[in-house]
């Protein structure tokens, strides 16, 4: 799972950006680093992490203003952010949490509880994302369920009003066209659902290709775990 993960790494200390690149290069992420805060919005956009480790107090923007930017992207407000910061008060942490950082550690640091921090917000995204997946294909097949609904009603009508055709046709010759016509009318209902259900079906199906089963998700929570523990 780490290997297919990528951080980049933002802080204006050279010491931190390399010593972070060099271990966490080891375990298997994918690295890349910058030293100002106009430097990381520009990496964002091309690198897209899963997780970004940021410095509090850097060159041109600070962590918490370049978190509230990433925030209110579209395209990059669910990257996880972990911010690190030599201010230890109460009310800089609760600014960082309420700009959108998913932890704050304060520096000096452990790396072994930094390792311990990046799993657990990566598998808090994993969690998030699956529930997200979830969430889509079930208003998928709400949707479904509404266009069922209104196509049945819309089948209803039609085939009361054929039934009322077919009962003057022996009066009216005008009422085969009539017959004819809303037999043509159901007919275009029924393959314009058909065709609702078949773009459902293949929306589902892909949705599922990038979706992970509860007991698979669990056994990888264990061992991340584990992994922390040994």
């Amino acid at each position: 799972m780490n290997a297919q993960k990528k951080i980049l790494l933002a802080d204006d200390e050279p010491i931190n950006l390399d010593f972070f690149e060099v271990m966490l290069s080891k375990l298997g992420f994918v690295v890349e680093k910058c030293d100002n805060g106009p430097e990381v919005l520009e990496k964002v956009k091309k690198f897209v992490p899963d997780l970004i480790i940021l410095d509090n107090i850097m060159p041109g923007m600070s962590g918490r203003e370049i978190t509230k930017v990433l925030k209110n992207d579209a395209d990059f407000k669910d990257i996880s952010i972990i911010m690190l910061s030599a201010l230890d008060d109460v009310k800089d942490k609760v600014a960082g949490f309420e700009a959108g950082v998913d932890d704050y550690i304060t520096k000096p640091f452990n790396f072994t509880e930094v390792l311990a921090r990046i799993n657990a917000v990566l598998r808090n995204r994993a969690l998030i994302d699956q529930i997200k997946v979830r969430e889509t294909r079930l208003a998928l097949a709400e949707e479904l369920n509404r266009d069922l609904k209104e196509n049945l009603s819309v089948f209803i009508g039609n085939i009361d009003e054929l039934e009322k055709a077919i009962s003057t046709i022996n009066n009216e010759n005008e009422s085969v066209n009539v017959v004819t016509e809303k037999i043509l009318s159901v007919r275009k209902h029924i393959a314009a659902l058909d065709a609702r259900i078949e773009k459902t079906i293949n929306e589902w199906d892909n949705l599922k290709k990038d979706e992970i089963g509860l007991p698979v998700l669990e056994n990888q929570i264990r061992k991340f775990l584990h992994q922390e523990q040994s």
